[in-house]
């Protein structure tokens, strides 16, 4: 089934020169970039963003780290996307994600996990609005998803 889902790589990612390596994990399992853009998140956003960890201990510090630096959010498309990006990103925790996943491989901390990705369909839908406009998404295939859907 073919769904569409949110990516962001956080400000260490971006930090730390990893976008590509992070980015190429996605697309060698083959879901394809759809939206992608740098931007600049401000507080504004960053609460909207993560309204649903209001009032929690680490809402705060994680609104100023998400606003601390430039960060890339994409939509990601393909079969199961959700399920594939959450598989290949880790555990949120770095310490208890397995190595061959982004956040095993290159996360330092909890608060330093390099991507946050939609947990649910619903989250995705929620997340791609606040971040892209229709207009910004782009159709088109990738070779392989000819030989799968003609």
């Amino acid at each position: 089934m073919q769904e569409t889902t949110f990516v962001m790589l956080k400000p260490d990612c971006v930090q730390r020169g990893k976008i590509g390596r992070v980015i190429s994990r996605f697309e060698n399992k083959g879901l394809r970039v759809s939206a992608m853009k740098m931007i600049e998140v401000d507080n504004k956003t960053a609460s909207i963003h993560y309204k649903e960890h209001e009032g929690k201990d680490f809402y705060e510090p994680l609104l100023s780290y998400i606003c601390s630096g430039p960060v890339v959010v994409m939509a990601l498309t393909g079969d199961s996307a959700v399920k594939v990006v959450r598989k290949l990103m880790g555990k949120t925790d770095p310490k208890d994600a397995a190595p061959g996943t982004v956040r095993g491989d290159f996360a330092i901390d909890i608060s330093r996990n390099i991507v946050h990705a939609s947990d649910s369909q619903e989250s995705a839908d929620r997340e791609l609005s606040i971040f892209f406009d229709d207009e910004e998404y782009l159709e088109y295939h990738r070779i392989e998803e000819e030989w799968i859907y003609p």
